[in-house]
């Protein structure tokens, strides 16, 4: 497993969790609204957990949530 990126990730992560909240939304509610498990959406957000995502599954969480995809691309 190649770690370099793993903090980008977690940013990713934690992005998308604070989009999720602000939107309202729970996990489970994401995640049925992606068609994946709660786990999944869960595993992206833990800051304790390594979980690559692909392009696609950022465009559909940022489809889901109704947020710009490059927000969850702008570290800072």
């Amino acid at each position: 497993m190649n770690d370099e990126f793993s903090q980008n990730y977690t940013q990713i992560g934690l992005k998308i969790s604070y989009y999720r909240k602000l939107k309202g939304f729970t996990q489970e509610t994401l995640a049925s609204n992606m068609g994946v498990a709660t786990s999944f959406i869960g595993q992206i957000e833990a800051p304790n957990i390594y979980k690559p995502i692909s392009l696609d599954t950022l465009f559909r969480i940022a489809k889901a949530l109704d947020v710009e995809p490059y927000k969850f691309l702008k570290f800072e």
